[in-house]
C-alpha cells in the first residue's frame, strides 16, 4: 500500500463497478422544477440519486460507517435494524432509523430534496447507546455513479468558497458533497482497494488520506467533525455541471437551513395531495396507501421533460449489474407511462395527465408507434416494437376526454397524434413483434384487446374529424376481433382434459396461427430459459393476459371461454401467500431468480406479481363479485413493503437469508413498480366507481350488447391466411394504390379490381363473396401501378368448409 502521505491511491482503476439493491423503501423528489434531483432509499441509507434527468443515476449509495478507532468497524447498511416512515402518506420525504444490531449506537435521519436547488439533504443524529459521543467516529462513505456509469468517474478533495468538500465529476456532470459539521478527514481512492471502505475496516479509523482518483471506480470518504456538531449535522449532496457549481448549491442549501427546505418541501407536496380524489379511507394507524402511490406516480415525472415518467427508480437485481445495464428501469416505457396516467387520472389529477398525453405527442415516431422504450428525450433503448404501445396511447386520449381532462381544443391537437398511432396498428397489426412482457412475437390476446378497442376509440375521434376514415377502423377492428378465438383459443387439447376445462386462451400463438387450424399446431420461443430449452407448444402456455379480453370491454366476465381460461390460470399460475394470493406471468417464464435464490441473469424462474393480483380484482370487479375484489385489492396492499412500495415480483420459494428473500416478499427485481402503484390507484377509484375505471366503453357496445360480427376475412402480406371462414368476404389489404388480378375458379375466369385508399397508408379491395366457394381456391396476383410492375407470383386463399351453424342458417 502506498504511504498516507502520497496523494494518489492505488489500485486504479478499481474493482468492476456494480449497481446497488433495487429493494427499494422510500422514493422522493421535490416537486418544484428548481430541485432536479431524485432520491432512492433502501437498507437505511440512500441509494442511487438522479440529476438533472430522471434517467440520468449518478451515485450509487451514501452511507455512514462507525468505528471506535481501535477495534470496532460498524457498517450502517449492513449492521443495524431499519426503520423507514415517512413524515405523512403521500409526502415523500422520509425519517430512517437506523439500530446497531449490538446496540452502540442508533443514527436518526431525516431526508428529502431541496425544492430550491439541485440539493439531497440530511439531516442527521447520531445517539450512542453505550458509552459517549467521543467515544465513535462517525464517516460519510459516497460511490459516485456519475452519468448512469461506475466507471470513468474522477473524484477528489478540496474546498469550494472555502468550504471543504467531497467532489466528484464525470464528463458534463459533477457532485459536491459538503457537512455542516465539517471534515476532520478526507480521501478518494478507488473501489476494493484504497477506497474509505478497505481503510476503515483494516484500521478502525481513517489512515489514507487521498486527494484524487482519477478517471475509475471512485469512492469518497470524510470523517465527521462528531464532537463540534454535538452528534447532529447535516449533508447536502449537490449537482452541477461542474464542481464549484454543484459546490456553490450544496453551500447554499446548508445555508438556507433544513428546516426551511423541509417546510417548502413538505408544504409543496400537500398542496398537491390536496387537489386529489380522496378515494381510500385507511383503518386509523394504517397506512394510506393510496396517497403512497399517488406520491409514487409523481415522484417518477420528469422535470425537464414535462409528462414523462420512467418505469421505477431501481435497477433490477442492480447489486449484480456493471456499466453495461445502462437504463436498469428508469426509462420510459409507453405501456407503463399510459398505464401510470390512467392512475394519475384514477386520482384526478388531469393537469399531470395532459402533460404526459403533450409528451407522447412529442416522442411519437413519423410512421405513428412509439419505441418499446426510449430515454426521457425520446431515444429508443431497446429497437423492439410492441403494438400494444401504440395502442395504449390512444386509449388515454379517449379515457382523458370521458373523464373531463380534455377539451375540444385539446382533441384537436392530439389527433394527429391518434391518427398516426391508428394507421400504424392497421398497417401492422394485429400480430405484434414483441408481447406486453418483451418477449415473443405472435398473436397475444392482450395485446389483441389493445388494438382492438385503440381502433374503436380512434373512430369515434374520427367521426369528429375524419368521418371517412372511421368506417374502416370499425371494420378492421370487427374483423381482428372476430377472429380472436381463432387466433389464441384452443379446444380439446391434453393440458384442457387434465384441467377439466373445455379450452382456453394462450399466452400467444405463433405468428402463421392464420395459416393454421388452431394455435395448437404452433410453437414459441419462450425467453429466459437456458439453451435447448426454450420452444414450448403454444397451446401449452397460459398467461392471465387473456384477462384483458374482459378489461378492455372486447368479452364478458362470464363468457365460458373465459371462464375455462381463468380456471386454467388458478390451476397452473396462482401462488397463495399469508399476504394473499399472487399469479405468475405464465407458465414456464424465466425472467426472475434462479432456484437457489441467486439473481436472474438471463436465465432464472419467474415469480408471481402483485400486479397480476390487482388486474385479477378488476376481473372479478368486472363480473360483479364485488367482496371478492375488495379483498384481492386489500391483499395487494400488504405486498407493500414497510416504505409502502409495491415491488415487480413476490419471492415464492423457501426463504434465503443469504439473498435476503422471504416468502411473499419482495425479489431482487424493480422496486417500486410504479405500473403496480398506478394500478392500485385504479382499483381505488374502481371500486368507489362500482365499475372498471379504464374500461373503453366503445367495445362493449359493440361486442357485448350489439354483438357485431365482421363479414371481412382479411389477407395482407404480413398476415397471409390461407384458409378464411366460410360466409366471409375476403379483403385484400396492401401498403400502395394496387390491381389485384383474381380468379375464383383456377384462372378460367380472370377479374381485375383496383384497390381504394382508406386514408390511413393502406389500401384495401373487397372481393364479393358470392363468387368464393368452400374448398375450391382463390388465385389473386397484384399489378402496382405507380412501379408499373406485376407482383410476379401468385397467391391462393380456399374457402373452409361451412359449419353446422352456418347450413343451419342456410
Amino acid at each position: 500500500m502506498t504511504s498516507p502521505s502520497d496523494p494518489t491511491p492505488p489500485g486504479w482503476p478499481g474493482i468492476p463497478p456494480r449497481w446497488t439493491s433495487s429493494a427499494k423503501s422510500g422514493v422522493g423528489t421535490a416537486l418544484r422544477a428548481s430541485g432536479r434531483t431524485w432520491f432512492t432509499l433502501s437498507h437505511g441509507i440512500v441509494n442511487e440519486v438522479y440529476y438533472s434527468r430522471i434517467d440520468q443515476a449518478c451515485t450509487r449509495d451514501l452511507g455512514l460507517i462507525v468505528t471506535d478507532g481501535v477495534r470496532f468497524f460498524s457498517e450502517e447498511k449492513r449492521h443495524t435494524q431499519h426503520e423507514v416512515t415517512t413524515v405523512a402518506d403521500g409526502i415523500p420525504a422520509f425519517r430512517v432509523v437506523n439500530t446497531c444490531r449490538e446496540g452502540r449506537y442508533r443514527i436518526e435521519k431525516e431526508i428529502l430534496a431541496d425544492p430550491s436547488r439541485e440539493v439531497v439533504l440530511q439531516r442527521i443524529t447520531f445517539v450512542p447507546l453505550v458509552g459517549t459521543l467521543s467515544g465513535y467516529s462517525v464517516h460519510v462513505l459516497l460511490a459516485p455513479h456519475l452519468e448512469n456509469a461506475g466507471n470513468g468517474n474522477t473524484a477528489w478533495v478540496d474546498e469550494v468558497k472555502g468550504v471543504p468538500m467531497l467532489l466528484a465529476v464525470r464528463n458534463g456532470t459533477a457532485l459536491a458533497l459538503a457537512c455542516s459539521a465539517g471534515w476532520k478527514k478526507r480521501s478518494a481512492g478507488f473501489v476494493g482497494v484504497s477506497d474509505g471502505w478497505q481503510d476503515l475496516r483494516q484500521h478502525s479509523q481513517m489512515e489514507w488520506t487521498y486527494d484524487r482518483a482519477e478517471n475509475g471506480n471512485v469512492a469518497l470518504t470524510g470523517e465527521v467533525d462528531l464532537m463540534a456538531s454535538r452528534g447532529q449535522f447535516v449533508l447536502a449532496l449537490g449537482f452541477g455541471l461542474t464542481h464549484t457549481e454543484a459546490g456553490h448549491r450544496a453551500i447554499a442549501s446548508l445555508w438556507d437551513g433544513f428546516d426551511k427546505a423541509a417546510a417548502d418541501y413538505r408544504g409543496d407536496w400537500e398542496a398537491w395531495q390536496r387537489t386529489l380524489r380522496p378515494l381510500e379511507r385507511p383503518r386509523p394507524g394504517a397506512r394510506d396507501l393510496y396517497r403512497v402511490s399517488t406520491a409514487v406516480l409523481r415522484t417518477h415525472e420528469s422535470s425537464r421533460f414535462p409528462g414523462g415518467l420512467i418505469a421505477s427508480l431501481s435497477i433490477p437485481w442492480g447489486f449484480s449489474k456493471d456499466d453495461g445495464d445502462l437504463g436498469g428501469y428508469h426509462l420510459a416505457w409507453p405501456r407503463d407511462l399510459v398505464e401510470s396516467a390512467g392512475g394519475l387520472l384514477a386520482a384526478g389529477a388531469l393537469e399531470e395527465v395532459g402533460r404526459i398525453l403533450r409528451y407522447l405527442a412529442v416522442t411519437q415516431e413519423a410512421d405513428g408507434h412509439w419505441p418499446q422504450n426510449m430515454w426521457l428525450d425520446g431515444a429508443p433503448y431497446w429497437n423492439g416494437i410492441q403494438m400494444d404501445e401504440t395502442g395504449f396511447p390512444i386509449l388515454l386520449v379517449d379515457l382523458a376526454r370521458r373523464s373531463g381532462a380534455l377539451a375540444e381544443p385539446d382533441l384537436a391537437r392530439l389527433w394527429p397524434m391518434v391518427r398516426r398511432a391508428a394507421g400504424f396498428l392497421v398497417q401492422n397489426g394485429p400480430v405484434t413483434q414483441q408481447d406486453r412482457w418483451e418477449e415473443d412475437p405472435g398473436y397475444s390476446p392482450f395485446t389483441l384487446a389493445v388494438e382492438v378497442a385503440a381502433l374503436l376509440c380512434a373512430a369515434d375521434l374520427a367521426d369528429q374529424v375524419e368521418p371517412g376514415l372511421a368506417a374502416y377502423l370499425r371494420e378492421t377492428a370487427d374483423a381482428w376481433n372476430a377472429a380472436i378465438e381463432r387466433w389464441t383459443y384452443v379446444t380439446g387439447t391434453d393440458l384442457a382434459r387434465e384441467l377439466g376445462v373445455d379450452g382456453y386462451y394462450v399466452r400467444i400463438a405463433p405468428t402463421d396461427a392464420a395459416d393454421a387450424a388452431s394455435p395448437a399446431t404452433g410453437f414459441v420461443p419462450i425467453k429466459n430459459r437456458p439453451p435447448g430449452q426454450s420452444a414450448e407448444a403454444a397451446s401449452h402456455i397460459i398467461s392471465p393476459d387473456a384477462l384483458a379480453l374482459v378489461r378492455f370491454g372486447l368479452r364478458a366476465a362470464d363468457d365460458p371461454r373465459i371462464v375455462n381460461t381463468v380456471k386454467a390460470i388458478d390451476s397452473l399460475l396462482k401462488v397463495d401467500t399469508p399476504s394473499g394470493p399472487l399469479w405468475r406471468r405464465y407458465n414456464g417464464d424465466g425472467y426472475g431468480e434462479h432456484q437457489d435464490g441467486s439473481p436472474f441473469d438471463g436465465t432464472g424462474i419467474g415469480r408471481p406479481w402483485p400486479l397480476l393480483t390487482g388486474e385479477r380484482a378488476h376481473y372479478e370487479l368486472a363480473a360483479g363479485r364485488l367482496e371478492e375484489a375488495e379483498a384481492l385489492t386489500s391483499a395487494l396492499s400488504r405486498f407493500a413493503n414497510e416504505g409502502g412500495l409495491l415491488p415487480e415480483q413476490t419471492w415464492d420459494g423457501a426463504d434465503s437469508p443469504e439473498h435476503e428473500l422471504v416468502f411473499g416478499k419482495p425479489t431482487g427485481s424493480a422496486m417500486p413498480l410504479v405500473w403496480a402503484h398506478a394500478e392500485y390507484v385504479k382499483l381505488c377509484r374502481s371500486l368507489a366507481d362500482g365499475r372498471v375505471f379504464d374500461m373503453p366503453p366503445q367495445p362493449v357496445q359493440r361486442y357485448q350488447v350489439l354483438r357485431v360480427d365482421s363479414p371481412h376475412a382479411i389477407w395482407r402480406f404480413n398476415h397471409k391466411c390461407l384458409l378464411m371462414p366460410f360466409g366471409k368476404r375476403l379483403r385484400l389489404e396492401v401498403l400502395e394504390p394496387a390491381l389485384v388480378h383474381w380468379s375464383p375458379d383456377g384462372w378460367r375466369t380472370i377479374i381485375d379490381t383496383p384497390t381504394c385508399d382508406t386514408g390511413l397508408g393502406i389500401h384495401v379491395a373487397d372481393l364479393p363473396s358470392e363468387t368464393l366457394q368452400a374448398g375450391v381456391p382463390l388465385n389473386f396476383t397484384f399489378f402496382w401501378p405507380a412501379a408499373a410492375r406485376w407482383e410476379g407470383r401468385d397467391f391462393t386463399v380456399t374457402v373452409a368448409p361451412p359449419t353446422s351453424s352456418h347450413r343451419g342458417r342456410a
